[in-house]
């Protein structure tokens, strides 16, 4: 009996120090903030170790958002055939062309501009298909990164949607005109802010999801055959005395031209002058020719007196007046 009875409170003592002790852990883990159970630490180790159970798992990093564009320049023989290749090549990779430009240079030289939009995961093999179409010139690739910039837009447009709801919840309560009216105002400016953000994030979405690869093209000069060292012949000759007379003849021509108008106003000038100017001029009298006075009325017209010859040689005046007063004091 006696060995019965120290047994039986061996017993009640264990059995009491195990149920304090588990009182113990299980007020140690409420001040810890973890719910007690009745598997104690091995069930707050269940609930740790399962995800999705229990404690708030951490936030996972957004994926990156890369904006990928390139620029390339290709020399190619047939601008319009690698022009059909390109757009080829960009229609089976998922893309579309965008804009595209085509002119020619003074020399007849075809250039061609265009842009091509890939999706991200076909750009490489996009870039490497075109560089073979032809020599490359030139190229260039750039990678930016807008993983904030597309983390702040998402976030500020889950803001701006909760504040219209909010805006959009008082306005049902409103009980005056005045309320409304002012929350209508609020509203319409903050839904043109979402509006906008929207398209920011548009914007981004469609970067990042499609490449841009802006393309060149333009036709190879033609290889020189002509060396510098080589001797002019006779054909040479020939060819450069006929560009000399062609170019001669041409001045001429223009020097000609340019002279004309004047050489035919001035025959112009020369006919009226002939023709009507100078017949209605007054003639003036030749040189020693008797001038006669005009005939008034009751006046007799006198034939004019012929002019005394000249005396003879070696004979002056003053002999010949000499000479008559001898022969009148004879007779």
């Amino acid at each position: 009996m006696l060995l019965a009875a120290a047994l039986a409170v061996t017993g009640c003592s264990e059995s009491g120090g195990s149920d304090s002790s588990s009182r113990k852990a299980a007020g140690s883990a409420a001040q810890r903030g973890v719910p007690a159970t009745g598997n104690g630490a091995a069930g707050y180790a269940d609930r740790t170790a399962a995800p999705g159970t229990g404690a708030t798992a951490a936030p996972k990093a957004p994926a990156a958002q890369i904006v990928r564009t390139a620029s390339l320049t290709v020399e190619v023989r047939d601008v319009a055939k690698a022009l059909a290749t390109a757009r080829a090549a960009a229609q089976d990779a998922g893309g579309y062309v965008g804009d595209e430009n085509t002119d020619r240079d003074a020399e007849g030289h075809e250039r061609t501009r265009v842009v091509l939009r890939v999706p991200v995961d076909r750009y490489d093999a996009l870039l490497a298909r075109l560089e073979g179409s032809g020599r490359l010139v030139e190229r260039s690739a750039k990678a930016e990164d807008v993983t904030g910039q597309v983390v702040d837009v998402d976030s500020r447009i889950r803001s701006q949607r909760a504040s219209v709801a909010r805006v959009r919840a008082l306005m049902d309560k409103a009980g005056s005109l005045g309320d409304v009216v002012s929350l209508e105002s609020e509203l319409s400016r903050r839904e043109a802010d979402l509006e906008a953000l929207l398209a920011q994030q548009a914007s981004l979405k469609d970067r990042t999801s499609l490449a841009t690869v802006t393309l060149s093209l333009s036709s190879a000069a033609a290889p020189a055959h002509e060396s510098a060292d080589d001797d002019p012949g006779f054909l040479d000759a020939l060819a450069g005395g006929w560009h000399v007379f062609v170019t001669v003849v041409r001045w001429l021509a223009l020097a000609l031209g340019a002279v004309l108008p004047f050489a035919a106003a001035a025959a112009l000038l020369t006919v009226l002058w002939l023709r009507v100017v100078r017949p209605r001029l007054p003639r003036r009298a030749p040189a020693g020719a008797p001038v006669t006075a005009p005939a008034g009325p009751g006046l007799p017209v006198h034939p004019a007196t012929p002019a005394a010859p000249a005396p003879a040689a070696g004979t002056d005046s003053a002999g010949t007046d000499s000479a008559g007063a001898d022969g009148g004091r004879e007779r």
